[in-house]
């Protein structure tokens, strides 16, 4: 599957070499167009299967992560199995019942955070800052890619497992 997947990421130009400006606002030769992937149809199987298999054995109770690089992961996640997914939001709505995380995510749960690109682990860490806010537990952070600039050190503590890493993909 992950062969299959690393095929796909290339057939559909999601890995992109030039000049790009990253969330971060770091610079790099090297972009990775998640959204290609995680919202193609055999994309979005191949990595829910993936992740499917990363937690296999674990007691995991939620899936989900920050808005919008978790969004199709988790969706497909949840369409092919019966762990229920959440959303973080960057900030809290500021309208009906103003929260953080919408989905299903209840106290004393054990989640697992995911996400498409992680660099710095910026990302990650604030839906897990969410997550443990709401009193669950994250046993795990799963990335489509890692750029390997820091997010492996700054994840240490919740068992980081990227499917990729950049080295495997340039």
């Amino acid at each position: 599957m992950k062969e299959e997947l690393k095929q796909l990421l290339f057939a559909v130009g999601a890995v992109k070499t030039g000049d790009f400006i990253l969330s971060s606002g770091k610079k790099s030769n090297f972009y990775i167009d998640c959204r290609r992937i995680t919202l193609h149809p055999n994309g979005a199987r191949l990595i829910a299967k993936i992740i499917l298999d990363k937690v296999k054995g674990l007691k995991v109770d939620a899936i989900g992560g920050l808005t919008l690089g978790a969004d199709p992961i988790t969706g497909a996640v949840v369409a092919l199995s019966d762990i229920p997914g959440f959303i973080v939001r960057k900030k809290e709505k500021e309208h009906g019942t103003k929260q953080k995380i919408e989905g299903l995510l209840e106290p004393g749960w054990k989640a697992v955070i995911v996400e498409d690109v992680s660099t710095t682990g910026a990302s990650a860490l604030q839906a897990i800052e969410a997550v443990e806010t709401a009193g669950a537990k994250v046993i795990k952070v799963i990335s489509v890619v890692d750029r390997e600039e820091g997010a492996a050190a700054a994840l240490k503590n919740y068992n980081f497992d990227p499917i990729f890493k950049k080295s495997d993909l340039v």
